[in-house]
């Protein structure tokens, strides 16, 4: 049953071509990841041009992300935690989140798109905290480039195969995980001697 909608949301999100792409990532109605593997399929159909399917990418991800980061900003943590549920943000995610951006700083933004549960929600503290808009926007476009390159060429390289992303994508997305530690890692021991210094 949900396979099935879940298909049908991608067929008619197929039919709005570079539109469908950006709008099934602003409404996160399907993973990201399924979204994007689509796109790369119609890549490999001629349907949609690589250029522009990483542009859409950008756009539908980074007002998603706005989305969350204005609600945050402008809303207060009581409205997040009375409407959160309707987003599929717990309590839970939100305290996960902001542990992670008071104890990371900012550049968390960046590293946290590529960890499951905290990729989403990280957006939340960031407005909550009124993080300047223009430096999120540009961590959050930063990870989204490679993000969308990734899985639009799955996508692409699985052709008809593309359901078959999360399978394929494991050990991709195993390494960008590890690569994302690694990075805020280093992240918070270079913040930490510049605050020693």
């Amino acid at each position: 049953m949900l396979s099935q909608v879940v298909n049908n949301v991608l067929l008619y999100l197929a039919d709005l071509g570079y539109f469908g792409i950006a709008l099934g990532l602003m409404i996160e109605i399907i993973p990201s990841e399924i979204v994007l593997s689509y796109g790369g399929f119609m890549i490999s159909q001629g349907t949609i041009g690589w250029p522009l399917a990483v542009v859409a990418a950008v756009i539908g991800g980074l007002f998603s992300q706005l989305f969350l980061y204005w609600f945050a900003r402008y809303g207060g943590r009581p409205l997040i935690l009375k409407y959160g549920k309707y987003l599929l943000i717990t309590e839970h995610h939100l305290d996960l989140a902001e542990r992670w951006f008071v104890k990371y700083g900012q550049g968390v933004i960046f590293g946290a798109r590529f960890i499951p549960v905290v990729r989403h929600a990280i957006s939340i503290p960031a407005g909550l905290a009124k993080m300047d808009q223009t430096k999120f926007s540009l961590y959050t476009i930063l990870a989204i480039i490679p993000w969308s390159i990734l899985f639009l060429y799955l996508g692409e390289t699985l052709g008809t195969n593309w359901r078959s992303i999360k399978e394929v994508a494991a050990p991709y997305t195993n390494g960008v995980l590890i690569a994302a530690v690694v990075m805020i890692i280093l992240y918070v021991t270079l913040k930490k001697r510049q605050r020693t210094t």
